[in-house]
């Protein structure tokens, strides 16, 4: 079986991963921290701006 790891930062994710959906896909973090990063790292890749 393979382990799993977080999207944002490649630590292995336990029982109850959280669900980001970044650019379409669904990815699996490991806590909030590593959700909001993805989620802002998404908004800029989609140049989305902030004004």
């Amino acid at each position: 079986m393979t382990e799993k790891t977080c999207a944002a930062c490649d630590c292995q994710l336990d029982a109850n991963p959280i669900r980001v959906k970044v650019g379409g896909k669904t990815v699996e973090v490991c806590c909030e921290e590593c959700a909001t990063a993805l989620n802002e790292a998404g908004a800029s890749a989609a140049g989305v701006s902030e004004d």
